[in-house]
């Protein structure tokens, strides 16, 4: 009897672990299982999605298209080419070659002014000439910098202080420079200013001391002749 009744406590115990075992495996196949809900809620979100493109595409087509340049009602299409066949007064690539401009053009194929008379920019204008000295001017001031850097051996400091506003300098003593003996200041001074900018890659001390010296001398002898 106590043989029996162990014999069923082990089927008992058997049986309990299937089940556990099987409502395992069932629990764990529905987690893997899809959800209707969240499924629908995909397929509308991406058929908003689809729908607010859409809109956005019409809405750009829309702006894109161009109205017809003079057009009017029952009219024939109007163009002109090179504003000198067709009509004269409808645009040809924004602008009809000059025919439609109350000035003169600075080419057939530009839609902006001729240089010159009420031209804003003049390169022999007072504001012009005044701008271009400033930046000499600030410029000298930089180049006293020099000296002192190469002394200290800051090569960083020397090829810095030859960038980041030199090109400005170049643009105004080129631009200033209308006399021979003024173009050939202008062209000592840039040699004297990259002999410094290679002697200080180098490291060479006294030749890039003396090619800085040499760019104070000669920017001080063109701002002089100005």
């Amino acid at each position: 009897e106590l043989q029996v009744s162990h014999h069923l406590l082990l089927h008992t115990l058997s049986s309990i672990m299937k089940l556990a075992l099987v409502a395992t495996l069932v629990a764990s196949a529905s987690a893997f299982a899809p959800q209707p809900s969240v499924r629908q809620s995909v397929v509308m979100q991406a058929e908003n999605s689809r729908r607010e493109a859409i809109s956005t595409l019409a809405a750009a087509g829309a702006v894109l298209i161009p109205a017809a340049a003079n057009a009017a009602a029952g009219e024939s299409p109007r163009f002109s080419v090179f504003g000198v066949i067709g009509d004269g007064g409808s645009y040809s690539e924004g602008a009809a070659y000059g025919s439609d401009q109350a000035a003169k053009l600075y080419s057939p194929y530009s839609v902006y002014g001729n240089t010159g008379g009420d031209a804003l920019y003049e390169p022999s204008k007072d504001e012009e000439i005044n701008r271009k000295k400033k930046y000499i001017t600030e410029s000298q001031k930089r180049l006293t910098l020099l000296p002192g850097y190469v002394d200290k051996k800051q090569w960083f400091n020397v090829k810095d202080e030859l960038t980041r506003y030199m090109y400005e300098t170049r643009g105004a003593v080129r631009g200033l420079a209308q006399s021979d003996a003024q173009k050939a200041l202008a062209k000592s001074f840039f040699e004297a200013i990259e002999e410094t900018s290679l002697q200080s890659t180098l490291k060479n001390q006294d030749k890039a001391a003396a090619a800085a010296a040499a760019s104070i001398k000669y920017l001080d002898e063109f701002y002089a002749s100005l």
